[in-house]
């Protein structure tokens, strides 16, 4: 929430940017638009002077709402309600914004924006949060307006100063043109008098076929400073005084301290302190190899509480036993019970296991408590529920929390907590008010994870003419809505857990779709790449594979004919068999595999070909994707994503799982949870198909693709139907069944 106007200092209340647009400091016009809880593409904007409405560069009052800032220098400054995480969301929003603006896009420029949900609230969301693909086909109507209503003002201001109509006026590159007289301003020329103009109730917006920037494979803004090391990641804070600490917490989930020798700790050259709290100890020196020397000689005695005899094997069973039960009933079409009778009947189970993020950067949080106040730095995915958690940890009001946000070394839903925030200002509490670096070992990284929850889905289903008639499709596994968003999870059914399935784009006559809550024991779990789709993108392609060859048909076919509502998919399926060589010859114990998906509001479809060797060893030979993902703001984004996707997902499907034995996460570091070495990514061809319909996702459909594609290929290559992932190379060698 902002603070309300008598509790900000006089400092505050005279640097906001009501009190910068009183003063006309810096002579700029500021432009934002407000962003109520409702359907995005339905938004009305207005002015940034209205009383709590705007950002405060300097005092730490909560921008709420996303907004341009055009200066005498002819600099345009996007206030990002986005965050950074190599996704390339800072290029494609400023292409937005400077499509609609008409500005120089050599001259935009990007600032983080601050805390607040109130109006800066990803309209799919009404939360302060990126994450599910969504951050271009969330703000895409938004930010439009938001450029409009600028362009449009400053026509307006030019107009008025040439005394002309306004329509007789018309913008380009950061200029006003007026062409009947030859006549032209800089927008830099006219910020004072535009900021006189009232705004347009419903600017119109540019009719894409007169887009100048969006559509071109634009580079990104934040490549040159990442290649040259300029690029301030929340690992990289630095300030005067600084400290550095490493932490550790109990092994086992839910221990606590029970006893601490840290002598040979304290022996470290440069350790400078130990704190030893309740759950977790930190060793705080004067530089991180100091922090972490001394937490690896520390000797800790765990209390290991009731969780020490939880293993996955526990964890399996009761999940298999819950996805038994009957599930709340998040859609039914049709008399699935009697089209279940009719016809060949095909039942299966496909399970995915818990899975670690294991960004590459680890855990970290800088965070300062001075005369009541604290200030953290990191890069996070969800800035409010940061600025909340700390605030409740110390005890204060949260406007009197400031975060500051940096680039993001990878987040994949793991930067969607806010644990390593509040664990660095626990360390803070015990200091003397100099700010601290807390960061993770990448052991406790990977051991101290909110992991990907694991999954059970049991599909029932009866085919008849070569087509599905029915389906029953179960899923069982954690709520992650139920904790972290409740209205997300209502009458028993997590919209995240059923995506891509209550959607799904064949024509099924008789569906019905169940949710099951089964929460593991002890682990805690959150969203990871790919969120629901993920699991149910995996085995319902897995499924509509061997539903195929129960048919008898082609696997492309046999989706193909159930894609007669889904013409955009359909088309998708088309050219990848054609651009990937589908039905050509293979060698012996080589395949290609099929995934279809409409994920994200993207329509994807992917073949991967992949070679088994007699041991059972898997070689990725070729992959390609063929994507409708409506208009493709940077096409070179959109290719980057969706490898980068794909790499993902297909390390996850051939070697990712985390296992838990003695209520202790097995696996520490990338020894023993590997990701794909370079030499093991195959050549990835990515078609772009051209489309007029609003943007969709991207960033996730890869990491969704990647896995059932594969399995499939090892299906055509093999005839064994795997249904677990991570692939179990004994089975695939034959020395164990499936």
């Amino acid at each position: 929430m902002s603070p309300p106007d008598d509790a900000l200092t006089d400092d505050a209340r005279a640097t906001s940017r009501r009190g910068v647009l009183k003063t006309g400091l810096a002579g700029g016009v500021l432009l934002a638009f407000y962003l109520p809880v409702r359907a995005a593409g339905d938004l009305p904007l207005r002015l940034a002077n209205e009383p709590n409405q705007g950002p405060d560069d300097t005092a730490g009052t909560f921008a709420p709402n996303g907004f341009i800032r055009i200066a005498r220098d002819g600099k345009t400054t996007l206030v990002m309600p986005q965050v950074e995480m190599g996704q390339g969301v800072y290029t494609s929003i400023a292409m937005i914004l400077a499509e609609e603006l008409d500005a120089d896009f050599s001259k935009v420029v990007l600032e983080h924006a601050p805390p607040n949900d109130k109006l800066y609230g990803n309209p799919l969301f009404g939360i302060q949060a990126t994450g599910n693909s969504n951050s271009i086909r969330s703000w895409w109507i938004p930010i439009r307006k938001a450029g409009a209503t600028a362009r449009a003002m400053l026509v307006a201001a030019a107009a008025q100063k040439w005394k002309v109509p306004t329509e007789s006026c018309s913008a380009t590159n950061g200029k006003v043109i007026h062409a009947a007289s030859g006549r032209a301003l800089a927008y830099a020329d006219l910020v004072e008098s535009a900021a006189r103009v009232s705004p347009p109730k419903d600017p119109p917006l540019k009719d894409p076929k007169h887009f100048t920037l969006i559509g071109k494979p634009l580079k990104r803004l934040d490549t040159p400073t990442k290649v040259d090391g300029k690029t301030v990641y929340g690992i990289d804070a630095l300030m005067p005084g600084m400290k550095f600490a490493s932490i550790t917490a109990s092994p086992v989930f839910g221990g606590k301290v029970a006893h601490v020798d840290d002598t040979a700790a304290r022996a470290v050259p440069g350790v400078q302190k130990v704190i030893v709290l309740d759950d977790m100890v930190a060793v705080v020196g004067d530089h991180t190899w100091a922090a972490m020397k001394g937490l690896a000689a520390l000797d800790v005695t765990w209390d290991e509480g009731t969780h020490a005899a939880v293993t996955s094997e526990a964890i399996w069973r009761d999940l298999r036993a819950a996805s038994a039960r009957p599930g709340a009933v998040a859609k039914s079409v049709g008399d699935v019970e009697r089209g279940l009778g009719q016809g060949d009947r095909l039942e299966a189970a496909y399970e995915l296991p818990f899975l670690a993020h294991a960004t590459m950067e680890p855990m970290n949080c800088t965070a300062q408590l001075k005369g009541g106040s604290c200030e953290v730095w990191l890069g996070t995915q969800i800035m409010t529920r940061v600025q909340g958690a700390v605030a409740k940890q110390l005890g204060i009001p949260p406007e009197r929390v400031t975060v500051h946000n940096h680039f993001l070394g990878g987040g994949f839903g793991r930067r969607l907590e806010s644990d390593m925030a509040v664990k660095a200002v626990r360390v803070a509490q015990q200091l003397n008010g100099e700010p601290v670096k807390v960061i993770w070992t990448r052991e406790e990284d990977i051991r101290q994870d909110i992991y990907r929850p694991v999954y059970r889905d049991t599909i029932s289903a009866s085919l008849a003419g070569g087509k599905i008639q029915a389906m029953r499709y179960k899923v069982a596994g954690a709520s992650i809505m139920a904790r972290w968003f409740p209205a997300g999870f209502q009458k028993g059914i997590d919209i995240d857990a059923v995506d891509s399935a209550v959607d799904t784009p064949y024509d099924i006559p008789n569906l019905s779709v169940e949710y099951v809550r089964a929460e593991p024991a002890a682990v805690p779990t959150g969203f990871w790449r790919g969120v629901g789709p993920n699991n149910n993108v995996f085995a319902i392609e897995s499924f509509m594979d061997e539903a195929a060859r129960k048919a008898g048909r082609d696997p492309i076919a046999f989706r193909r004919d159930m894609l007669g509502k889904s013409p955009r998919l359909r088309a998708a399926l088309d050219l990848v068999a054609e651009k990937s060589g589908w039905g050509q010859p293979l060698p012996p114990r080589t395949g290609r595999g099929v995934c279809a998906q409409p994920s994200f509001a993207s329509f994807i479809a992917t073949v991967v070909e992949a070679e088994v060797a007699e041991d059972g060893e898997v070689r990725l030979r070729r992959v390609t994707s063929a994507v409708d993902t409506g208009i493709a703001v940077n096409p070179d984004t959109i290719v980057a994503q969706l490898q980068g996707g794909l790499i993902f997902g297909l390390t996850a499907a051939l070697h990712g799982e985390i296992t838990i034995d003695g209520g202790r996460v097995t696996q520490s570091n990338f020894h023993d949870y590997r990701v794909l070495r370079i030499d093991e990514v195959p050549p990835i061809e990515v078609h772009i198909i051209a489309s007029g319909e609003a943007p969709g996702g991207i960033g996730e459909t890869g990491c969704t693709a990647g896995p059932p594609a594969l399995r499939n290929a090892l299906y055509a290559a093999t005839g064994i139907p795997l249904r677990r992932l991570p692939i179990d190379r004994e089975v695939l060698a034959g020395r164990k069944k499936a």
